[in-house]
């Protein structure tokens, strides 16, 4: 989102803490999948089930979000999910789009993904997203921010926008490096990489120092990234964690995925995501 009044979209939950505070537009979306049989015969009327559906779920929303005196529109297409709400975000000039994820175990999530996971590869502007979980906590005005930090292109388009987002809600920068053990004690020298993490550190916080963030904290851990992200989010009480995504689309993003996707799928806080691509 923007400083300025903006249009902020939601396919499945809203932050309306967030929309309201920045006097922003929601856009609640439903995508009927044409990937899905929905169409059924109702006397001699032809109906398309899904898109009821959706018709009644964007109204229930529509009425949560008024209550709050938000100002929202709506709107039904079909569609391939992931698809439609990229090419809807782009459009409509949306800022920010805001997804739930299922958070699946097991082999569906590594070989198909989720909806959220590939809006988050292709969007060109911030995805925010939230499991749908009993353990996930959703604090708002954010006071602790987690960026871990690798020193790549897209850590830095994530960094800048943690500080962005610190900056607006006067909340710590926690700057999280992670060494991950290398297989079978094969890899680099191990005073090679401390040294390395203490310069990527320092260069970080330098960073959101010059971006006016006044509270940084840096941490250093070992063990599996994904992993220790979301360790480290939960003992440190942090309100939401920025990463950046390679914006990968092929057979590697699907099969393999990515840190930024486990982190998506196990993190007890909402997880902002900005493409390195597009990184404004």
């Amino acid at each position: 989102m923007t400083r300025a009044p903006s249009r902020g979209f939601s396919s499945s939950i809203c932050r309306l803490e967030i929309a309201d505070e920045w006097d922003a537009t929601i856009s609640l979306l439903y995508v009927a999948d044409t990937n899905e049989s929905s169409q059924t015969r109702l006397g001699t009327e032809v109906v398309d089930v899904l898109e009821q559906e959706g018709e009644e779920i964007v109204s229930n929303a529509r009425e949560r979000v008024a209550e709050r005196g938000v100002s929202v529109t709506t709107d039904i297409v079909q569609g391939i999910p992931h698809e439609a709400i990229v090419q809807y975000a782009a459009t409509h000039d949306a800022d920010l789009v805001v997804m739930g994820t299922h958070g699946r175990d097991g082999l569906e999530r590594y070989v198909l993904g989720s909806v959220a996971e590939r809006v988050v590869n292709r969007a060109t502007i911030p995805v925010l997203t939230v499991r749908a979980a009993d353990d996930v906590t959703t604090n708002y005005p954010y006071t602790a921010v987690l960026v871990p930090t690798v020193g790549s292109d897209h850590a830095m388009a994530a960094l800048q926008r943690g500080a962005d987002v610190a900056n607006r809600n006067n909340a710590t920068v926690h700057l999280l490096s992670v060494l991950e053990e290398p297989i079978l004690g094969l890899g680099n020298d191990r005073s090679d990489r401390d040294e390395r993490v203490r310069e990527l550190l320092e260069e970080a916080t330098s960073t959101v120092q010059n971006a006016g963030v006044d509270d940084v904290v840096t941490a250093v851990k070992s063990g599996s990234v994904p992993r220790e992200i979301a360790s480290y989010a939960d003992s440190e009480g942090i309100d939401l964690i920025v990463m950046g995504t390679h914006g990968r689309t092929g057979i590697d993003q699907h099969l393999l995925g990515s840190i930024t996707e486990r982190v998506l799928r196990t993190a007890s806080v909402p997880v902002l995501t900005t493409n390195r691509k597009n990184p404004s």
